[in-house]
């Protein structure tokens, strides 16, 4: 198995996929220790997204997220478990 996925991967592709506005990844991994999906080491399975993008507009929440999860799908074999999206539009 590849190493776990750091927030700097994260961030990059987003950034490259969905240009967003605005956006934050950060690593929580080490509040899930012991749930399902964690790898014990606390690092690269558990992040929250925090991301405003004009491609959101017109979206519903779920197709936002699914957005998100598409542009993010090759990171889960490397032991992505879990993201708490927030995803906006851009502000006027």
């Amino acid at each position: 198995m590849s190493a776990a996925p750091t927030a700097q991967q994260l961030q990059q592709r987003l950034q490259d996929v969905l240009a967003p506005t605005q956006l934050e990844v950060i690593d929580e991994s080490h509040q899930h220790s012991g749930h399902a999906g964690a790898n014990g080491s606390g690092f690269g399975t558990h992040f929250r997204v925090r991301i405003r993008a004009a491609v959101f507009t017109g979206k519903s929440p779920v197709a936002r997220h699914r957005l998100v999860y598409d542009a993010l799908q090759d990171f889960m074999v490397q032991g992505l478990h879990a993201l708490a999206i927030e995803a906006q539009v851009p502000q006027a």
